[in-house]
C-alpha cells in the first residue's frame, strides 16, 4: 500500500520534534515535507533542529532539507497532508493559504479552533464533528481540521464516558501543567526551580471554550455548544512532561466512584473500532493505587507500542459532598504527545481510515 505524503510546518520546535520522532516508520505516512522558519530554509533538519527528545533524531529526516512553509515548496515535495506546528501569530494565515491550495490541514496550532466549519477534534470524543469537512469544501479545495489545547484534551476524554452514561451540569479543573506544554524556550529554569506559577496567558479561557465546542453537537451544518458551566484555574509547575489536573464535577443523575470508574475503563470509540495505529487500546487507563497517577510513573501510558503517552490516567476517583451529584478525581495527560502531536497524528489516521484522505 502506498504510503500518503507528509509535510510538517514548524518541524523545528519541540512539538515539530514529536512529530518529526513519532512519523519515524509509520505504516500509513511518509514525511515529505519538513519547514522551519525563513532562518532555517535549505539546511538540513539536522543543523536547522536544536534536538531536545531523548530519542535521537531519525536519520532519514536529519538529511532532508528545510522547505518554505508555502503551498508550492510543500507540494513541490509530493506532500498531501500538512501537520501545523506553527507559531500562532503565522498559523492563521498560513493554513488558510495550505487549505486553498489543496492540502489537508491537521493543526496544533489555536489559529482555527474556534472557526464555525473547522472541526476541533479528539478521534475518540467527537469524531462524528468530521462531518463539518463538507462544508469546508465547498469554499476550498483542501480542509483544516484542529486538535484542542493540550490542557483540554486529556480532560475532555475523561469528561465524554461521563457525560454519555450520566450526563454533565458543571466541570471546575485546576491544572498543574509541565513546562514542555510552554516550548523549549518558553519557562526560564530561575522562573520554574523551587516554584509554582499560578498563571497561563489565555488557557482558562481555552480551556473552557474548547470543552462546549468538542463535548457539544454538529447539526444542520452547525457546531452547537454543550450546555455546561465550566471553570478552570491554570498552573505551571516543575515537571518535564505530563499535565496533571484535579478534577471536580457535577452530574445530572446521581452515580458512584465505582460508576464513573466503570464508565471510563470500558470506554472506547472509532479510532479503537478502525484499530487505527496510533489508538491506544484503552483510552482511559483508570488506577486504584492512592498516589496514582504521577507524571513520572503514568505519562507514557498506553499500549501497544505506537500508543505510548496516547492514554490518559485517571485515580483518586471519589464523591464530593459540597456538589451537587459530586463527584472528583485526578488525570494525567501527556501534553506532546497526546496533547499535541499524538492527537493529529490520530486525527490523520481517522481521516484515512474513514476514507476522507
Amino acid at each position: 500500500m502506498a504510503k500518503i505524503k507528509i509535510g510538517i510546518l514548524g518541524s523545528t520546535g519541540s512539538v515539530g520534534q514529536r512529530y518529526v520522532n513519532m512519523l519515524r516508520d509509520h505504516p500509513w505516512f511518509e514525511v515529505v515535507a519538513l519547514s522551519a522558519s525563513e532562518a532555517s530554509v535549505g539546511k538540513k533538519y539536522r543543523d536547522a533542529a536544536k534536538w531536545v527528545l531523548d530519542k535521537e533524531m531519525p536519520e532519514e529526516m536529519a538529511e532532508m532539507r528545510i522547505v518554505k512553509a508555502i503551498p508550492h515548496a510543500i507540494k513541490a515535495a509530493g506532500a498531501e497532508v500538512v501537520f501545523s506546528a506553527l507559531p500562532s501569530e503565522v498559523a492563521r494565515r498560513t493554513e488558510l493559504e495550505m487549505a486553498e491550495e489543496g492540502l489537508f490541514v491537521v493543526a496544533d496550532t489555536s489559529a482555527h479552533r474556534m472557526d464555525p466549519d473547522v472541526p476541533l477534534l479528539i478521534p475518540e470524543v467527537n469524531f462524528e464533528h468530521l462531518a463539518a469537512i463538507e462544508a469546508q469544501r465547498k469554499k476550498r479545495s483542501g480542509f483544516i481540521v484542529t486538535g484542542p489545547n493540550c490542557t483540554t484534551i486529556g480532560l475532555a476524554m475523561t469528561l465524554k464516558p461521563i457525560q454519555t452514561e450520566f450526563g454533565l451540569r458543571r466541570v471546575l479543573v485546576s491544572t498543574m501543567q509541565a513546562l514542555s506544554g510552554a516550548g523549549f524556550f518558553g519557562v526560564p529554569s530561575m522562573a520554574i526551580l523551587d516554584n509554582l506559577i499560578p498563571y497561563i496567558k489565555n488557557e482558562e479561557e481555552k480551556v473552557a471554550s474548547e470543552l462546549l465546542k468538542i463535548l457539544g453537537s454538529f447539526r444542520d451544518g452547525c457546531f452547537e455548544n454543550a450546555s455546561i458551566k465550566i471553570g478552570a484555574s491554570c498552573h505551571r509547575v516543575c515537571v518535564l512532561d505530563g499535565h496533571t489536573e484535579a478534577v471536580f464535577l457535577e452530574t445530572e443523575k446521581a452515580t458512584s466512584p465505582d460508576e464513573v470508574a466503570k464508565c471510563m475503563s470500558d470506554f472506547s470509540s472509532e479510532p479503537q473500532r478502525l484499530r487505527l495505529p496510533s489508538a491506544p487500546d484503552h483510552p482511559i487507563i483508570v488506577r486504584n493505587e492512592p498516589d496514582r497517577p504521577q507524571p513520572r510513573l503514568d505519562r507514557l501510558s498506553g499500549t501497544p507500542e505506537r500508543a505510548k503517552g496516547m492514554a490518559t490516567v485517571v485515580g483518586r476517583i471519589r464523591k464530593e459532598s459540597a456538589l451537587d451529584n459530586g463527584i472528583k478525581y485526578v488525570l494525567l495527560s501527556h501534553n506532546t504527545i497526546r496533547g499535541a502531536a499524538g492527537n493529529a497524528i490520530l486525527i490523520a489516521e481517522c481521516l484515512k481510515g474513514k476514507g476522507i484522505i
